[in-house]
């Protein structure tokens, strides 16, 4: 059969570049001074400085990870780990500077703002620029807001509840994260609280040769719940560009989280992503990822199911093509009695790119009655790609259900001629047969975001992101 060309276009609607202006732009490399000089252009509280230069000490102790793609082409001395852009954070589109509010506008925030979502905030290199919540949720006391204000206005919290689930010295990448953070939300919803409508941040990194190091802190208290969407997109540029945030999330007894991510990274991007929840009793948290773009990403989203009867599941996929290496996974541990993960993981590689669905499921002897499913599948759309899985189950419970499929396929021949005799291009039954595929994950997100999930796949067939 004639196999299709796909060409590289060199824009899209998420590839596009703004002027790298901006009020500060820190030096480039990484050290105790630079360290010192983002906490005081943050103006922050003796405390958290403590927490980063700590952090800076654990990040030369700590070795870069081996076991996975290869890192060697990261060089801190080339990546500026503080840009602040020439605005404030403003609670009006119409107060934002025209350039950086055309970005966002752009990728459609502000109608998705109007149309579907209870708050938004929106960050520009290393600062929001943006943040809104809706009245009625500040009536029920909701905080919605980025970290650094987080920091000073709610520092009780903060303190109680940051670093507790992602500990500094968790890897080496967490550890350069903690040392130079910046931006990222902050939510807490009271116990008993339910929102109706989803709260959404979005990044974007614009600024050449520089790194983004939000941190998101979410606490869902008892009974409350909560539906959150994460999107991020940067354009592409010759050199290495790194993304290291964290999430650290908490849902308390009864309570429940759904976390949505759709990740469209450039592919100059080196994406190291941590995020992980803690799951008290009777609570559940669903994640939903989907990884597009970046040049490598090392994103294993974690649930620790401390609670008896704690729920997680988490339904993922990626899209690798030319020139990228997506080494994406799940990890479970679980805790507490009657516990139960449910893992579906799909990934695609096209033209040369590598999927690898990389997990660990945990299963301690604290955990009897503790189920767990998972299903990883890899579509290849050719022969010069690849798609691994690299479980690992570690069992110490005979009182527990445990099932793991695995399978890596290519598109059926037999399948893409049966759809051109009904008239379909070869392209169009290509990518039919690929959106099935993605189906059990666009159908996990609302409307307005599979919709989103299923442009991203149609730009990545035609090769047209970053």
């Amino acid at each position: 059969m004639k196999k299709i060309k796909l060409d590289e276009p060199n824009q899209n609607i998420y590839n596009f570049h703004k002027k790298d202006d901006y009020a500060f732009k820190i030096k480039k490399g990484l050290d105790k001074d630079i360290v010192t000089e983002i906490s005081r252009q943050k103006n922050e509280p003796k405390w958290m400085l403590e927490i980063r230069l700590k952090a800076l000490e654990l990040y030369y102790k700590l070795d870069i990870p081996t076991w996975g793609p290869d890192l060697s082409e990261l060089d801190m001395n080339n990546i500026a780990t503080y840009v602040k852009p020439n605005t404030d954070i403003k609670a009006s589109w119409d107060d934002v500077p025209t350039d950086i509010k055309d970005t966002f506008d752009k990728l459609g925030i502000p109608q998705a703002e109007h149309e579907y979502l209870a708050g938004v905030g929106a960050q520009y290199d290393s600062e929001v620029v943006y943040h809104s919540i809706k009245q009625e949720l500040l009536q029920q006391g909701v905080i919605y807001t980025d970290i650094d204000s987080a920091i000073k206005e709610y520092p009780d919290i903060v303190r109680q509840y940051f670093s507790r689930c992602v500990p500094l010295s968790d890897h080496k990448f967490i550890a350069l994260h903690y040392a130079v953070f910046s931006g990222g939300s902050f939510v807490y919803v009271p116990k008993g609280v339910k929102l109706e409508m989803p709260l959404q941040s979005y990044y974007r990194l614009n600024s050449p040769e520089s790194g983004q190091f939000e941190h998101t802190l979410i606490i869902v208290d008892e009974g409350a719940s909560l539906h959150f969407i994460e999107g991020c997109s940067a354009p592409k540029y010759s050199k290495i560009n790194l993304h290291a945030g964290c999430v650290e999330l908490f849902v308390k007894d009864n309570a429940y989280l759904r976390y949505s991510t759709i990740e469209n990274w450039s592919k100059n991007m080196l994406n190291l992503n941590t995020k992980k929840a803690i799951i008290d009793k009777n609570a559940q948290v669903d994640w939903v990822s989907g990884s597009f773009g970046s040049k490598i990403s090392m994103l294993y989203p974690m649930s620790i199911l401390k609670g008896d009867n704690a729920r997680t599941e988490y339904t993922g996929i990626s899209f690798a093509g030319a020139g990228q290496n997506l080494d994406t996974g799940f990890k479970a541990v679980h805790l507490g009695r009657n516990t139960s993960s449910v893992i579906n993981a799909r990934s695609i590689s096209k033209s040369g790119g590598i999927s690898t669905y990389r997990s660990l499921v945990s299963i301690l002897p604290t955990a009897q009655g503790a189920q767990c499913s998972v299903s990883c599948d890899g579509l290849m759309l050719d022969d010069i790609s690849r798609s691994d899985t690299i479980p690992v189950n570690n069992i110490e419970t005979n009182d527990i259900t445990f099932s793991h499929e695995a399978k890596v396929g290519k598109i059926s021949d037999s399948a893409i001629f049966y759809l051109m005799s009904r008239g379909l291009s070869e392209e169009d039954a290509r990518a039919l047969i690929v959106r099935g595929f993605a189906n059990p994950i666009s159908k996990e997100l609302p409307m307005e975001y599979a919709v989103e999930m299923n442009r991203l796949i149609n730009l990545e067939l035609k090769g047209g992101i970053g």
